[in-house]
């Protein structure tokens, strides 16, 4: 033995001889390692990233309508004026 109690911090398992208080003990400390080692951080990331798709979306639906309008103002602009359209006019 090395002379500390059992349950004392080494980086070693803790072993109490009760199923339910090992099993708890392992089961937090698993979780701390996961927490510790960023692997949550994964889902977070998977947010920012739908944001970000929503985003870039909005902006792209927003050019589209401005371009959409701006191509149907010229549109009817150059219909009317071949439904006018005289030789010696311009429009």
């Amino acid at each position: 033995m090395n002379g500390r109690p059992t349950g004392t911090p080494t980086g070693r398992s803790l072993v109490t001889g009760i199923p339910a208080v090992d099993f708890l003990v392992t089961f937090l400390r698993a979780r701390v390692d996961r927490a510790r080692s960023g692997e949550l951080d994964r889902g977070a990331s998977a947010v920012e990233w739908v944001i970000i798709s929503a985003v870039v979306v909005a902006i792209v639906g927003v050019v589209a309508a401005i371009i959409t309008k701006a191509l149907k103002g010229g549109a009817d602009h150059v219909g009317n004026c071949i439904q006018g359209a005289q030789a010696d006019k311009t429009c």
